[in-house]
C-alpha cells in the first residue's frame, strides 16, 4: 500500500479502474471516483446527443436537407416549417447548434452567446439570398463543427467574447448554407423561414446549455465545468461528427 501511494504521488497519470489507459489527469480521476452518482448521470446526455445526431442523420439523407423535398416554400405555413425543420435535419448543423449549447454553459451569462450565432446565421441567409457568395462554405461549416467540439474536448475554458466570436463567423456559413432552401421565394416564406431557423437554433442552444449546467450541479465540488468529462465526451462527440463531415467533403472536392 505504502508504495502504490508514493507511487500515486510521483505520477500524473497512472491507470485506474476508472481510466483504464491512464489518459486522464490524476486530478480528473480523483473527482471521477469521488463522484459515483454523477458519473451515473453524465453518459446519459453524451448518448443522447449521438442519439439525436444519428436520427437526424437519418432524417437529413431522406430529406437532403431541405424539409421541404426541393421545393421552394411559397406561403407562410411552408416558410416557417422549412425554417424549424432546415437545423434539425442537417446533422452538420444540429452538431455545431448542439457544441454552442455545451460551450455556452462555461460562460456566465449562458443565453447571451448562443445570440451571437443565430444573428450570424440569419446575416448568413440573406448573404445567399442577395447574391452574396461565401468561399469554402461546406469545408468552413464542417471545420467549425470540428473546432468547437475540440475545443470543448481540451477542458480549456475560452472567454466568452472567444466563443461568441467563434460563433458568429461560423453562424455566417451555416447561415449562406441555410440559404440554399429559400432562394427565390416570396418576403413572406423568408421572414417566416428566418423566424423558423432562428428560433429552432436558439431554443435548442439554450435547453443543451441548461442541460449541462444542470447536470454540473450532481458533479465533483471544485472541478469547473469545462474539465468535466461529460461535456468533454460530448465535444468529442460532436468533434467527430465534424470530421466526418469535413473528410466528406474533402473527398467530394478530390473525386469531383
Amino acid at each position: 500500500m505504502g508504495n502504490a501511494s508514493g507511487l500515486m504521488r510521483r505520477s500524473n497519470y497512472l491507470t485506474t479502474p476508472l481510466d483504464p489507459g491512464g489518459m486522464l489527469p490524476h486530478d480528473d480521476r480523483h473527482h471521477l471516483s469521488k463522484g459515483g452518482s454523477w458519473m451515473s448521470k453524465f453518459p446519459r446526455y453524451v448518448v443522447a446527443a449521438g442519439a439525436v445526431l444519428t436520427v437526424a442523420g437519418a432524417a437529413g439523407t431522406a430529406l437532403a436537407h431541405h424539409p421541404m423535398g426541393g421545393a421552394t416554400p411559397s406561403n407562410l405555413a411552408e416558410g416557417l416549417l422549412s425554417g424549424i425543420g432546415h437545423p434539425v435535419i442537417g446533422v452538420d448543423h444540429l452538431a455545431f447548434i448542439i457544441a454552442v449549447g455545451i460551450a455556452a454553459a462555461f460562460t456566465p451569462r449562458s443565453w447571451l452567446s448562443p445570440l451571437a450565432f443565430v444573428a450570424a446565421t440569419v446575416i448568413g441567409c440573406l448573404f445567399l439570398v442577395g447574391g452574396v457568395m461565401l468561399p469554402a462554405a461546406e469545408f468552413v461549416i464542417s471545420a467549425s463543427v470540428v473546432v468547437v467540439g475540440a475545443a470543448i474536448l481540451s477542458g480549456r475554458g475560452l472567454p466568452a467574447s472567444a466563443y461568441a466570436a467563434l460563433f458568429a463567423v461560423a453562424g455566417l456559413f451555416h447561415g449562406w448554407a441555410y440559404g440554399e432552401a429559400i432562394v427565390g421565394a416570396e418576403s413572406t416564406p423568408l421572414l417566416a423561414y428566418l423566424v423558423g431557423f432562428a428560433v429552432t437554433q436558439y431554443l435548442i442552444a439554450l435547453g443543451v446549455s441548461k442541460i449541462v449546467q444542470a447536470t454540473v450541479k450532481a458533479g465533483p465540488e471544485g472541478l469547473p465545468l469545462w474539465r468535466q468529462v461529460g461535456p468533454r465526451l460530448a465535444g468529442a462527440v460532436v468533434a467527430g461528427v465534424g470530421l466526418a463531415f469535413f473528410l466528406e467533403a474533402v473527398e467530394g472536392a478530390v473525386f469531383a
